[in-house]
């Protein structure tokens, strides 16, 4: 938001993920929408949290702006959709946490819906098994 912080990155396959889980809806105060990308450089004052046992959320230091949540176990970042213009002309392919998005919310269109279990299951396996 502020320019403080530079993100570069390439964006091969564009596709938007929404993630409705309580730290995201915390962190953003609605969903977390993402691309993922490669190639990822980061110039400026950004900063990282670590928010659970398997993650962490980078942001700029000087203004507070969502930059990318990342799995710690593997390294991949997934850029803040609002990072890209137009969210990279990207269609939303997939919600996290699908079950757990507020009432007075709906995103449209025909893509997957990943229940808290089945997402929980992919990021923290042994967490998922017992939820």
């Amino acid at each position: 938001m502020c320019g403080a912080v530079t993100v570069k990155a390439t964006v091969t396959k564009p596709i938007v993920r929404a993630c409705h889980c309580d730290m995201c809806r915390r962190h953003t105060s609605s969903m977390f929408m993402s691309l993922p990308a490669t190639g990822i450089t980061v110039e400026g004052p950004a900063k990282t949290y670590q928010s659970s046992d398997w993650a962490e959320r980078g942001f700029c230091e000087v203004c507070g702006s969502t930059l990318w949540y990342a799995t710690m176990g593997d390294g991949v970042r997934n850029l803040s959709a609002g990072l890209f213009e137009n969210a990279g002309d990207a269609p939303l392919k997939l919600e996290f946490f699908a079950d757990a998005a507020p009432g007075g919310y709906a995103l449209a269109g025909d893509h997957r819906k990943m229940t808290t279990k089945e997402t929980m299951a992919l990021f923290a396996p042994s967490e998922g098994d017992t939820i």
